[in-house]
Formats: structure tokens, C-alpha cells, sequence
């Protein structure tokens, strides 16, 4: 009537053979930094659509140039994503504005230059941390696999010195092992989902910035035009 107790969970892990255990203890750290980067790319991308969405209704409010660049370089809080491609763009402008050598093509492509260093900086920082959530999606099925077959394989054998094989005999073996395949599955799943997800909001915001450089760029290039 010991079945019930032998077969809960705690003891199958703990009479897991070692390589298995080392398997289960390598998806469970795999599955708490997961997590732990899905709660901060989660956090990051809000506030970046958040900033974006603001940042572009002042944009288009008609507020001044100069008067949103002060406001954006005033310090009184971090800027990032879009206001960040901006302050870089209309920053390298007025620097180049300044030098009265250059014409208005040599202006501007300094200025997307700026803009674009700036967009790609944005974009790694949204991006760091999706490549191992790709990793853990996909390799981790295959890691508790592996655990899995050791596992079985570790159960056939101890029936070797059994005279007379039961289910009894075999069970806990094939249940410690397919615990391994359960926690492979635990990790990969929220990792893909979670990818997918929000490779899926970076690529929106991606599509915005890219956008937004263009008609920014227009902007400035009307106010770089010599005039009469």
C-alpha cells in the first residue's frame, strides 16, 4: 500500500539517479531565468510602447523643436526608444546646422546616421534576453528527453536482477524519468510563447521608429533648406 508514497513526486526526484537529477536541477535553473527574463522584457517593451506613445503625441501636438529637445535633454526623467532616436537625431542636427561648410545632403546624412546608431541601440536593448528564451524553447524538450531515456534505460537495467519482472519493479523507474520530459516541457513552453510574443511587439515598435526616422527626417530637412 506504499505505492501511492513511493510514486510522489518528491521521492521519485530524490531517487532519481544522479544524471537525472543533474538534468531536472539544469531545467529547473533554466525555467527560473526564463521567467525571470520574461517578467523583464515584459516590463521593458511596456515601457517603451508607453514612452513611444506619448512621445509621439507631443511629436505631432505642434509643439516647437527646440521646446521638446529641452524638454527631452532636461534630465527630469530617462528617456528611451523613440525620444531617444529623436534627442540623438535633432542633437547631431544642430551640431551640424552649426558648421556653415556643410551643405544640406552632408547635414542630413549625418543626422540619419545618428538617428539610426540611436534606433539600433534601442533595438539590442529591447532584444537582449530573446535569444535565450529561444534556447531554452528549443533545446530543453530535448534535454529532459535525454534524461528521460537515461532514466528508462537505468530502470531496464536494474530489472536484470529481478527473477520475475512486475509493473511494481519498473514503474517508479519510468515515472522518475518522465518527470525529466515534464520539466523540459515546463521550461520550453512559456520560453517559446513568451519569444514569439514579444519578438512580435519589438518588430511593431521596430516598424514605428523606422517610420518615425523617415518623417523626422523630411522635417529636418525642410528646416535645413537654405532660405531666400
Amino acid at each position: 500500500m506504499n505505492v501511492s508514497q513511493d510514486l510522489s513526486f518528491l521521492t521519485l526526484v530524490l531517487n532519481a539517479s544522479v544524471l537525472v537529477q543533474g538534468v531536472m536541477a539544469l531545467l529547473l535553473l533554466a525555467s527560473l531565468k526564463s521567467w525571470l527574463t520574461i517578467f523583464q522584457k515584459m516590463f521593458a517593451i511596456r515601457a517603451a510602447v508607453k514612452n513611444t506613445d506619448r512621445f509621439e503625441e507631443d511629436f505631432w501636438s505642434g509643439t516647437d523643436l527646440a521646446t521638446l529637445y529641452q524638454r527631452t535633454t532636461s534630465g527630469r526623467q530617462p528617456i528611451m526608444g523613440m525620444e531617444k532616436i529623436f534627442e540623438a537625431g535633432f542633437r547631431e542636427f544642430l551640431k551640424l546646422k552649426r558648421q556653415n561648410r556643410l551643405d544640406n545632403a552632408a547635414i542630413m546624412e549625418g543626422t540619419r546616421r545618428a538617428m539610426k546608431a540611436a534606433y539600433q541601440r534601442e533595438l539590442d536593448y529591447l532584444e537582449a534576453g530573446l535569444a535565450f528564451l529561444a534556447s531554452v524553447g528549443s533545446v530543453s524538450p530535448y534535454i529532459g528527453l535525454f534524461g528521460t531515456v537515461w532514466g528508462i534505460m537505468n530502470a531496464f537495467r536494474g530489472l536484470s536482477n529481478v527473477v520475475q519482472a512486475t509493473l511494481a519493479h519498473v514503474a517508479p523507474g519510468i515515472a522518475e524519468a518522465l518527470i525529466a520530459t515534464a520539466m523540459g516541457l515546463f521550461a520550453a513552453i512559456p520560453a517559446v510563447l513568451a519569444y514569439n510574443r514579444y519578438a512580435h511587439d519589438i518588430d511593431r515598435l521596430a516598424t514605428r521608429f523606422e517610420s518615425f526616422i523617415e518623417e523626422f527626417s523630411n522635417i529636418l530637412q525642410r528646416q535645413a533648406a537654405p532660405t531666400a
